[in-house]
């Protein structure tokens, strides 16, 4: 799994390549936000375009990136679900809880809190 982060209008996307599993690749996810928020960096977007797999470990560690964000006060967004994330997403019901993006403009921009009404 690959990792890189950018700024875009005072928002952090963090761009994930590979597959999301147990191990190595949870960890990486998880000191990644970890590293942002204590940057206070707190505005996140998780670009998930090029994420191929994600097993129940990875599904965890996303509601648990989410949670640690929510708690520093900032916000955690999904941006471009592939289909079997997305599936996952659905079949855990997990599609309710996150704020799913499809192109990155508006991801950004839903950070805008008068862009967003």
């Amino acid at each position: 799994m690959k990792i890189a982060t950018r700024e875009v209008d005072h928002v952090t996307i963090v761009d994930i390549s590979g597959r999301i599993v147990l191990g190595d690749e949870t960890g990486q996810l998880r000191d990644t936000v970890c590293g942002l928020i204590s940057q206070k960096k707190t505005k996140i977007i998780l670009n998930l375009a090029e994420v191929d797999y994600i097993d129940s470990s990875g599904v965890g560690e996303l509601v648990g990136s989410f949670t640690t964000v929510r708690k520093s006060g900032g916000e955690l967004k999904l941006l471009n679900l592939t289909q079997k994330v997305q599936d996952v997403l659905q079949v855990t019901k997990l599609y309710t809880v996150f704020d799913i993006k499809e192109d990155e403009f508006t991801a950004v921009k839903s950070f805008d809190y008068f862009f967003a009404k």
